[in-house]
């Protein structure tokens, strides 16, 4: 499996460079994804504007990592994805679940805005 790895300060951009996020490859994402949560990563961006194509394992990597982001207080960011990908997340009803953004500067002035945010709840308490 092909990806890379942008390490910023507060967050992490993973570019998919597959054509598939499916059963064939998506156990070995989860588990880069487990990784990096393991590693202190909350905060994780990925990429899939080189993917055409997620199945349901796809999906349930997604989901993985959206849920391991939740739990460390984070946020989990899909973005750049293709007409496919997004209609298959709507019928999935999973639009209303993940954040999505259409580029990795959206992408990323999101988690910014969501860690502002979280700093002063948690200051604020």
């Amino acid at each position: 499996m092909k990806y890379l790895i942008d390490r910023q300060e507060k967050l992490c951009i993973i570019s998919l460079e597959e054509d598939k996020l499916n059963s064939l490859n998506a156990a070995q994402f989860k588990s880069e994804l487990v990784l990096l949560n393991a590693e202190g990563v909350k905060n994780i961006i990925m990429d899939l504007s080189k993917t055409q194509f997620v199945d349901s394992s796809g999906l349930s990597a997604i989901l993985v990592g959206n849920r391991l982001c939740k739990q460390a207080n984070g946020t989990f960011v899909v973005s750049r994805i293709n007409d496919q990908i997004s209609k298959l997340l709507k019928i999935s009803q999973l639009e209303t679940i993940l954040n999505i953004t259409p580029t990795n500067e959206e992408a990323i002035d999101l988690v910014m805005m969501e860690e502002v945010e979280r700093s002063l709840r948690d200051g604020g308490e």
